[in-house]
């Protein structure tokens, strides 16, 4: 569980490639906007009107300066009253369509950003299990959360500025050129050594930024293990372990962040001198020329006003060119697992399963988990043959290790085969729809997952649709009617995270009504009891009898003496079935399954007497 303290974990293989940061994910990242494309483009005439706006005024300004002082002592202040007019109404049409395409632009990428959030979510939850047994918790949550997020802002901020920018880049140089073509010559030559410091030292931020990300979701997930485990962490006081491998993870992300922000820092004070030092270059030339006669000193200071636009815009799209790399680096990451296949493939005409009878039958089955059929020493379970009717009650008993779960997880198919066939009313498994299959399927696992809503909630997690009255029926079959009832909000108390305001008897309980509501044909209990006290056990135990009625049921049993009534028994030993019968047939026959008794038994004789003598 743990790492090797000083050494922070990571969720990536250090030894797998990088996904390339391919820049057509940025387009795979817009074609979200499709459906907002009439927002854009409405947003995208509002920053052309507005930045075209902005482009006027330094032009009227030098018309101010000219006004002011080239007419020293004349009494006719109608051209500066006007100009000024003009000036306050561009000024006020400017920041009007500015607040309307920042407001329509971030409208199109909070958008987005939600859509990307539920695509993401919905993909995550068609994977198999084998892909969450291959990745941490907390890195699939920092995708949905940290990159999303920094997605977020290229989709809204970034674009818009991006938009705004270009065409405040593009009019200030036609309108320097046109002010003064030598001046703008002087001004241009600088803009080729910005744009070439901007991609030097980008390709570096986008790389550092992907780290940072990395980072960050390593910690994540070593966070969400702690705090999922927090019992377990402080029952072995290992609180200073666990702190110490966040601390690592943090400070590898913040080792990370520095590298950026010095990039970044590089970056913004090379640009800022470049853009100031040729300001200053075109100030001494063109107050030479004022000097000379051949400018006036509002041309000069509109020159100046449209240089400073010019530097300003370069400056902003630099800044918007670092933003779409950290989003190259969050995008690659949000697109690998866009791009994740299940192991567990549609069929190609799938049957549809409307009601199975539930007869399930496995024919020579083999299971490797790591889908490797080749490696007979590796499997997990081998050739395994047996056929149970519907309806039957199968007990599956072995020690630890034999491939009881493994057996039970192939029927809602988890995991597929990797060699035989699993057969459910005579056709594979993989020949249904994997919702039409599962929902034929109820299980009761051993630890019990309840959701953080009200009991009521976690109950109709069965069947949405059902009414309360069935709810409640449901509650009364599977003996929580009682209890729930006696909270102070009854039904809709809320559970807290993973049930943790009920007890272990009471989720189990809460777990079996929601089995009971969803009516499957075929129920799975894995050591539903094995945790339980003797009172709640009985409860449960008899719960479980109404639940498995009319059912084709098989329990993985922790105790042996739960298991006699069974109409099979199944004994499993190093991936084989090694004895099949009933619980008197097995006795007699004298093999494992009466040892594994025997064993049992005499533990039980012994603990009984300690409590006696106690």
């Amino acid at each position: 569980m743990f790492s090797r303290p000083g050494r922070p974990t990571s969720t990536r293989d250090p030894d797998a490639p990088r996904p390339k940061r391919d820049p057509r994910q940025l387009m795979r990242l817009l074609a979200y906007a499709r459906p907002y494309r009439v927002i854009f483009i409405l947003g995208a005439l509002a920053t052309l009107i507005s930045s075209g706006l902005n482009l006027v005024f330094p032009l009227l300004f030098g018309r101010l300066i000219d006004a002011s002082f080239l007419k020293v002592g004349s009494t006719d202040t109608g051209p500066l009253d006007r100009t000024v007019l003009l000036l306050l109404g561009i000024f006020a049409l400017s920041s009007l369509f500015g607040a309307a395409q920042s407001y329509l632009l971030s409208r199109v990428g909070a958008g987005v950003v939600a859509d990307l959030r539920r695509s993401l979510f919905s993909h995550l939850l068609t994977l198999s299990p084998r892909f969450f047994g291959d990745h941490k918790t907390g890195d699939l949550t920092s995708r949905l959360t940290a990159d999303v997020g920094t997605v977020q802002t290229v989709t809204s901020t970034a674009l818009a500025q991006l938009a705004a920018q270009s065409v405040s880049l593009v009019g200030a140089v036609i309108l320097l050129v046109l002010t003064s073509a030598r001046l703008s010559l002087l001004t241009l030559a600088v803009i080729p050594l910005i744009i070439g410091t901007a991609i030097f030292i980008g390709r570096r931020i986008r790389r550092v930024s992907r780290e940072v990300q990395d980072a960050v979701a390593a910690a994540n997930a070593n966070a969400e293990e702690a705090i999922s485990g927090v019992r377990v962490v402080q029952s072995f006081t290992a609180e200073g372990v666990e702190r110490h491998r966040y601390g690592q993870g943090i400070v590898v992300s913040f080792l990370a962040a520095l590298r950026r922000a010095r990039l970044q820092a590089l970056m913004g004070g090379v640009m800022s001198f470049l853009t100031f030092g040729a300001l200053a270059v075109v100030l001494w030339y063109g107050g030479r020329q004022v000097m000379a006669g051949s400018m006036t000193p509002g041309n000069l200071v509109t020159f100046l006003i449209y240089a400073l636009q010019v530097g300003g815009t370069v400056a902003a799209l630099t800044g918007i060119f670092n933003q779409f790399q950290e989003a190259l680096g969050a995008s690659s990451r949000i697109f690998e697992l866009m791009d994740e296949r299940s192991d567990l493939p549609a069929p190609a005409a799938p049957l549809p399963l409307a009601r199975a009878e539930g007869r399930v039958e496995f024919r020579d089955v083999s299971f490797t988990y790591d889908g490797d059929s080749a490696f007979e020493g590796a499997a997990v379970l081998r050739h395994i043959n047996v056929d149970v009717p519907a309806g039957q009650v199968v007990a599956l008993v072995g020690p630890s290790g034999a491939g009881k779960t493994t057996f039970v997880n192939l029927i809602p198919r988890f995991w597929d085969v990797t060699g035989g066939s699993l057969r459910v009313d005579g056709q594979d498994v993989r020949e249904y729809p994997l919702t039409d299959l599962r929902a034929q399927v109820g299980l009761v696992p051993q630890e019990t997952l309840l959701f953080s809503g009200t009991v009521r909630e976690n109950i109709l997690y069965g069947r949405p649709d059902a009414s309360p009255g069935e709810v409640e029926a449901a509650a009364k079959a599977a003996n929580a009617h009682d209890f729930i009832r006696a909270f102070e909000h009854g039904y809709e108390t809320v559970v807290g995270e993973r049930g943790v305001k009920l007890s272990g008897g009471q989720r189990q309980r809460v777990a079996i009504a929601r089995a009971i509501l969803k009516d499957p044909r075929i129920l799975i209990l894995d050591e539903a009891t094995s945790a339980l006290d003797n009172e709640s056990e009985s409860l449960v135990q008899a719960a479980l009898e109404r639940l498995m009625q009319h059912r084709t049921t098989f329990v993985i049993a922790h105790r042996l003496s739960t298991i006699r009534n069974a109409d099979r028994i199944l004994v499993m030993n190093a991936g084989e079935v090694v004895e099949d019968g009933t619980h008197a047939e097995l006795l007699a026959r004298g093999g494992l399954y009466r040892d594994l008794y025997e064993l049992q038994f005499r533990q039980e004789q012994e603990a009984q007497a300690e409590l006696v003598q106690g």
